[in-house]
């Protein structure tokens, strides 16, 4: 959760039983209209009050209603994709080759049942794998009981690097326990309370929601009441919410967050891998998971599936960027850092079933198994497959701190089927780098969308998340869409339209993580937004 949070809860904590107490009534699931209308991101500067979109609407409406298409399949690459999704059932990707259920390996690609897709965190027994630890927690675990109350000139000559290691990541580690400790205390603390005035506003008010228009016009006199929605609605629009609900499960979610990081992700002692039943350490074993692409979490990877692809024709919900699409989904990213292991199988699984497009809406920044994974995106690359990274949560410098998958090679060679996706905001102003967002001038390649995104959430269900990993599907959709009319072209030619068609943007804006001012275009190698009816203009261009 942002740190801009902070203020607006401290000032919501008043007491509870200065409003009346009556019921209130569950809210409505929204329309079509209504959903849509919350996805900002497919607006277009100049046409949609400059609002800085990705321009889809108008490239279908302009530039794309008489041509044809071709479907393309585009893996998720993340926690899980909820396959019942009244938006998603249509366009996810069914193995054509695999019989449903039967126990079997039908198309002898080594993988049961792969009707949707693969899941590399699960037992054979059907059991998964869902909070895992950080790469730091099992570096530490790992290299502890090595090297803990040793100096560097007393171990061997060859194992120093591996000590320089370990003094790096036992710093990182302390550093995480350390934040992750004072936050779930903080952040529990300001959840519960906040939780309570809000539902004790609602009572008073005899509402359901606190939307923006109930509390900038509330239907009370009372003056401590009309103190506390003023408040409220002064927070909530300036960060760029809808209603204090959102505020109260954007918070529930840090405190969860909070305390698994402390009880799970954190624990040296603890050790999810043992349900897979396989030997991380070994990049060469591929034959273990199951067939369950949804697992016990699939929130993130729903929401990223559905800015990708949600079905444009179906007339329910929300609408992705691509529309002639199929979603593959690959179960690799447990909530805590993936294994490099993982990752690499998930590409080569996902390239050798077809997909032309991989969304990676995920990072850390240890890498142990770094060539396995580079070997995997190599092939990925001479089959003719674009791979869509995720820049980063952390307002960190990628050209000073490395954030794997890296966008380079380990011989710094510049990965030429990958693409490095920041967030960015709605408005051209300052707040047009989004806070949270990793950045690079050689590093980061383009800006995405990546603030308050609507899109899928699991049991048909719709919701805003910010990250980069909202971000980097809007690409993935885009490049997606080029693949999709324009199908000769290559990963490279879809890297290139997409960053030659990005808008670019002088504006003086908050650097990520601070409050100096800097030029948005010196964020990013292209200093720009990515816009869909751009890269359509260019790439009608093409031979």
């Amino acid at each position: 959760m942002s740190s801009s949070l902070k203020p607006l809860l401290l000032a919501l904590l008043v007491p509870a039983a200065t409003f009346a107490q009556t019921p209130a009534a569950p809210p409505a699931p929204p329309t079509r209209a209504e959903a849509q209308a919350q996805q900002w991101f497919h607006l277009d500067a100049q046409t949609d009050g400059g609002v800085v979109g990705v321009s889809t609407n108008r490239a279908y409406q302009e530039l794309l209603k008489s041509r044809k298409s071709t479907p393309v399949i585009v893996a998720v690459i993340d926690g899980g994709v909820d396959t019942a999704h009244q938006d998603l059932r249509r366009v996810l990707w069914k193995n054509p080759k695999e019989i449903a259920g039967n126990g079997q390996d039908d198309d002898h690609n080594g993988f049961i049942d792969d009707v949707y897709g693969w899941n590399f965190l699960g037992a054979k027994d059907g059991r998964n794998v869902d909070i895992d630890t950080y790469e730091d927690t099992r570096l530490m675990a790992k290299l502890q009981p090595l090297y803990e109350g040793k100096t560097r000139t007393s171990v061997p000559a060859a194992k120093r690097d591996e000590f320089d290691l370990y003094t790096q990541v036992k710093k990182t580690y302390q550093e995480k326990l350390t934040e992750s400790t004072q936050q779930a205390q903080q952040i529990g603390q300001l959840y519960e309370q906040t939780s309570e005035v809000v539902t004790q506003v609602k009572k008073a008010l005899n509402v359901s929601r606190l939307d923006t228009a109930t509390l900038h016009h509330p239907p009370t006199t009372n003056p401590a009441l009309l103190d506390v929605t003023t408040q409220l609605y002064r927070g909530i629009t300036t960060m760029g919410f809808a209603d204090a609900e959102t505020v109260v499960a954007e918070m529930q979610k840090a405190a969860e967050h909070g305390k698994t990081g402390l009880d799970y992700s954190l624990n040296l002692k603890y050790n999810p891998r043992e349900i897979v039943g396989d030997n991380p350490d070994n990049t060469k074993d591929h034959a273990y998971g199951n067939k369950d692409v949804t697992g016990p979490d699939p929130e993130h990877g729903t929401h990223v599936a559905g800015i990708i692809g949600a079905d444009r024709t179906n007339n329910l919900g929300v609408q992705g960027v691509a529309d002639n699409i199929r979603i593959m989904a690959v179960r690799a990213v447990p909530n805590g850092d993936e294994h490099d292991k993982d990752v690499a199988n998930a590409i080569r699984y996902a390239v050798d079933n077809g997909a032309q497009i991989i969304n990676m809406s995920f990072g850390k920044y240890y890498s142990p198994q770094r060539p396995a994974v580079e070997e995997a995106i190599r092939y990925a690359g001479s089959k003719g497959v674009l791979l869509v990274h995720s820049a980063g949560n952390e307002n960190k410098d990628l050209d000073v701190e490395t954030q794997y998958p890296s966008p380079r090679f380990l011989d710094g060679k510049t990965i030429p089927n990958m693409i490095t996706v920041g967030a960015s905001a709605r408005q051209d102003d300052e707040k047009l780098a989004a806070e949270f967002s990793n950045y690079g001038k050689r590093t980061v390649d383009v800006f995405a969308p990546g603030v308050n995104i609507y899109s899928t959430l699991p049991g048909s269900k719709y919701g805003n998340e910010s990250g980069t990993s909202m971000a980097g599907p809007v690409v993935s959709g885009i490049a997606a869409v080029l693949k999709s009319y324009f199908p000769k072209l290559t990963p490279t030619d879809l890297k290139r339209i997409i960053q030659q068609s990005a808008v670019p943007y002088h504006t003086q804006v908050l650097k990520p993580g601070t409050q100096t001012k800097v030029p948005f275009d010196q964020l990013s190698n292209t200093g720009g937004v990515v816009n869909l009816y751009r890269a359509v203009e260019i790439a009608q261009q093409q031979p």
